[in-house]
């Protein structure tokens, strides 16, 4: 059948313009598809630079705050970060620091001849050199070694009968990483008892120590061992603390029991009252194995063998408007010191004496900051004891005589956290006769420095 030639050139018409509708429409699909990609890709690309520029604010932020906290850590004499870690940029590894202190000090009477009567003095315990002198100067290094460990040494620069020397005050290595709260210490360290056994001269707020420490602690109770402390989960700051220490030093000597001559154990607790006010509190004790224990003038020593058991009781009340510390603050603190020695005096005279005998002290104090830079002080403190005996009369171990006591005011002026200079005045009437003493100290810290403790 023969197909006229209008009617396929009319079909040729109709699939010729059926393809080119399917393309035109195939064509139209793809331009919407690539329309689709492109606002796809452009709302991508916008995320992106928006992620980017967010990314990069925040690590400008992280550098920032990483200048400041090394700042900070100088400021504060906090530990550095390890060597290599390449957390901020602390300038070295360990930290290092020194920490200058002399002193202008008068008595009325010759601090030579001063004596306790029946506290007689060890250790370093003692009045503060007459006239001008240089106090200790201290040469303070310390480093995390790692992320398990951080050491610290505190070295004091002495000159003794006119010879400079170097001493090892402090030596030890701490752990970072025990789980459960735990950390341990060890070498050599003040021991964690009481307030102020811990606290390095620099910080305390008066020149010396008050007098329950000077008799029964040698000013500071310091020895080789190790200890192990307990950091409760709790909102309250709860921490238990014991010690094995080796007890060559007073009020142990001699190292007894073959080197472990001294134990320890403490607990503080303390929290925050609103946003002024602050508080702690604690208990310690001390038992201390002596064998030849010297205390007492260096021409006539007294040498004790026995034991001797130490109580301590520690109040502390602290508080500044808003915890804001720069412009106001208040520091009250107290300390009940209890002892009991039960063994043997050899007296220079030769005879050899039993004593068993309590004793016991305390001290209350107060540091007032009204304004910044400013600060004024006051301390009271007090000694009590029973008697020994009737063979003791006469000896340095009679209490006769109404209890010591102490009055002792001061003002001191800082220029910054890293200088200070005090004027304090003492009304001592501890010894056999009253005395007033005056005296003008400074101090002032270059380097890092450890973050004061509360």
């Amino acid at each position: 059948m023969r197909i006229p030639l209008r009617y396929f050139i009319w079909v040729l018409a109709l699939v010729f313009n059926g393809t080119v509708h399917a393309e035109d429409q195939a064509a139209t699909d793809v331009e919407a598809l690539r329309a689709s990609i492109k606002e796809l890709r452009q709302e991508y690309e916008a995320r992106i630079q928006d992620l980017e520029k967010r990314v990069a604010a925040a690590e400008q932020k992280a550098g920032r705050a990483s200048v400041q906290a090394d700042q900070a850590v100088q400021a504060a004499g906090t530990m550095p970060a390890p060597a290599g870690s390449g957390a901020g940029g602390s300038a070295f590894n360990p930290a290092m620091g020194v920490v200058f202190q002399a002193q202008g000090w008068d008595y009325a009477r010759d601090p030579d001849s001063y004596r306790i009567p029946g506290f007689p003095l060890g250790g370093e315990a003692g009045p503060v050199p007459e006239g001008l002198g240089l106090g200790e100067t201290e040469l303070v290094l310390n480093a995390n070694v790692d992320d398990k460990f951080t050491a610290w040494l505190t070295a004091p620069l002495v000159v003794e009968d006119g010879e400079a020397g170097i001493e090892i005050e402090e030596a030890w290595i701490e752990t970072t990483a025990l789980p459960g709260g735990f950390a341990a210490r060890v070498g050599r360290f003040f021991s964690g008892i009481g307030y102020l056994n811990g606290r390095h001269a620099h910080t305390w707020d008066f020149l010396d120590q008050p007098l329950p420490y000077q008799a029964f602690l040698g000013k500071q109770y310091l020895d080789d061992g190790v200890q192990l402390r307990w950091l409760a989960p709790t909102d309250l700051f709860l921490e238990f603390g014991g010690e094995i220490l080796r007890g060559d030093r007073y009020p142990a000597g001699g190292a007894d029991d073959s080197g472990f001559g001294s134990r320890s154990l403490y607990a503080k607790l303390g929290g925050d009252v609103g946003e002024s006010h602050s508080w702690l509190a604690g208990l310690s004790y001390l038992h201390a194995g002596s064998n030849d224990r010297r205390s007492g003038a260096e021409d006539a020593a007294l040498l004790f063998n026995g034991e001797t058991d130490l109580a301590i009781a520690q109040v502390v009340w602290k508080w500044s408007p808003h915890g804001n510390w720069r412009d106001r603050n208040v520091i009250v603190q107290g300390e009940y010191l209890w002892r009991n020695e039960d063994g043997d005096y050899s007296l220079p005279d030769g005879r050899v004496l039993p004593y068993d005998n309590n004793q016991g002290g305390w001290y209350v104090q107060a540091a007032y900051q009204p304004f910044p830079q400013w600060r004024v002080g006051a301390r009271f403190d007090m000694l009590s004891s029973d008697n020994p005996g009737t063979a003791y009369t006469g000896t340095d171990l009679d209490p006769a005589g109404p209890d010591p006591k102490r009055y002792t005011v001061m003002v001191d002026w800082s220029n910054s956290e890293f200088s200070r200079l005090r004027f304090q005045y003492t009304r001592d009437d501890a010894g056999r006769r009253s005395d007033d003493q005056w005296g003008l100290q400074y101090i002032f810290s270059i380097g890092a420095h450890r973050a004061h403790s509360f």
